[in-house]
């Protein structure tokens, strides 16, 4: 099948086909190493929940690192606690909101910003993409705000959130191995090679296929496929999270954020930011209709991490085998 390109193409003349396939290119000791880099990094005792978007007029239940949570979005914002009432044990998920508390459904006792009894709140963040809390007891060290990437100042964003039994370590390995893309996704990525490299981070140059990837008419009547060509850096800002940020190419700026929080202690969810951008002089109006473009962001994410989640999976296992 014949490749096109289009839209802005990063600096610098094309690269030359690699010599070697892809296995023997793959440094596995550079992914170990990355990956204990990224793993002795501070975590804030943050840990991303879900979509901001997802927290309407209702509480909602999670479990994080062992523990069953509530979040419930009040009068003055965000809230989360244990999900257990200190009454009598019932679901304050199964409840209402009342101002900034949460109504336990069985007796009517009312939790919020304050402690009670052992009952006491957690520290809780909405930062307009994705919702977090700060869980103290989890770290030696806390910080007064997620530890996050640098995002763009306008962007349409998309979220999804999956689970996966494996560990965030397995997540963050997944991502820090580039040189799967082509074979494990090749209905989204195309002519893949790793150009930058250093301690805790990897620069590649992909064409992230568009079009004619799933065998449609693109495909059958014109033997072609569509897509852009961009320069992305991934690298980890703390020790749950990976990032990838376009740094040259269409869409510069733009940002996709991977967050493993752990369930329990061999299950993660994967809650994935994508935050894109672009300096083309339509995105501001399309911007506005974010709600139609969302759609087609998380549909691309969550193909992607239906893959990438059994890789995940596969090295925990093996993990465990050798343990």
């Amino acid at each position: 099948m014949r490749l096109l390109t289009f839209g802005k193409r990063p600096g610098g003349a094309p690269l030359s086909p690699a010599s070697t396939p892809d296995w023997i290119q793959c440094k596995s000791a550079w992914i170990e190493a990355a990956l204990a880099e990224a793993m002795a990094k501070p975590g804030g005792g943050w840990m991303a929940i879900d979509a901001s978007r997802r927290l309407k007029n209702q509480p909602l239940r999670y479990q994080v690192a062992g523990e069953q949570v509530v979040v419930w979005r009040g009068d003055g914002g965000i809230f989360a606690g244990p999900d257990t009432c200190p009454h009598m044990g019932a679901s304050l998920a199964d409840g209402c909101i009342d101002g900034d508390g949460v109504v336990c459904p069985w007796h009517g006792l009312r939790l919020g910003k304050d402690r009670h009894g052992a009952w006491k709140p957690y520290p809780a963040v909405d930062d307009g993409v994705l919702l977090w809390l700060r869980l103290d007891h989890h770290e030696q060290s806390t910080t007064e705000a997620p530890i996050l990437a640098d995002r763009p100042r306008r962007f349409i964003d998309g979220v999804i959130r999956m689970e996966a039994t494996c560990t965030p370590e397995d997540v963050l390995a997944n991502r820090l191995d580039p040189w799967h893309g082509v074979h494990f996704h090749p209905y989204a990525f195309r002519r893949l090679q790793v150009i930058d490299s250093s301690a805790d981070s990897i620069t590649v140059r992909v064409v992230y296929r568009v079009a004619g990837s799933r065998g449609r008419v693109t495909d059958r009547r014109f033997g072609i496929a569509l897509g852009v060509e961009v320069d992305a850096r991934f690298s980890c800002p703390d020790r749950r999270t990976i990032a990838m940020t376009i740094v040259a190419g269409e869409g510069q700026g733009s940002v996709v954020e991977t967050h493993a929080t752990p369930v329990t202690k061999n299950r993660t969810a994967i809650v994935e930011a994508t935050l894109a951008t672009s300096d083309r002089l339509g995105f501001r109006a399309l911007s506005r209709t974010s709600g139609l473009v969302r759609p087609f962001i998380e549909r691309a994410a969550r193909r992607l991490w239906r893959d990438d989640a059994a890789y995940a999976e596969r090295r925990f296992s093996l993990r465990q085998q050798r343990s």
